[in-house]
């Protein structure tokens, strides 16, 4: 039997089961400081698509499409918030996305909390509020995620 060689293993550690190489990691946080310069204006612009979303639902009503487009900008800030230097943009959109994922519920996503969502990720951005250890961010996240609980 021939066993075909792990070539990520080699890769990221050397053949060795549990190590990461260091000179990996160090070249991989070079990249992602080299791009760092850029993230705000990527930020701005997951933000735009965010918005131009919502205002889609508003012009055309709650519709499948109109629905599964809003979920889909907020999927992607929720994944990127972090990487972007903002964790409170991560849990904002989380929450709206927990809201929103359910197809079948989604007709009766009241619009002014999707909007309060929205309005809240741009007032962090605006406001340079990156995580939860600030109080306005605890309290505005927390009062929408109750929110959104208490819809369950």
């Amino acid at each position: 039997m021939i066993q075909p060689t792990n070539a990520l293993r080699l890769k990221v550690g050397g053949g060795r089961l549990g190590v990461i190489d260091p000179a990996a990691i160090a070249k991989a946080e070079a990249a992602l400081k080299s791009l760092a310069g850029n993230f705000s204006q990527w930020l701005n612009d997951e933000i735009v698509k965010l918005d131009a979303a919502r205002l889609q639902v508003h012009a055309q009503g709650i519709t499948i499409e109109s629905m599964e487009n809003l979920y889909l900008r907020a999927h992607d800030l929720k994944g990127l918030g972090t990487t972007y230097g903002y964790q409170l943009i991560t849990r904002i959109a989380g929450s709206l996305c927990r809201m929103i994922d359910d197809k079948e519920k989604r007709s009766t996503t009241p619009m002014e909390l999707v909007d309060a969502h929205i309005d809240a990720i741009k007032a962090a951005v605006r406001d340079d509020i990156k995580s939860d250890e600030h109080p306005v961010g605890r309290v505005l996240v927390e009062e929408l995620e109750r929110r959104v609980k208490a819809m369950a």
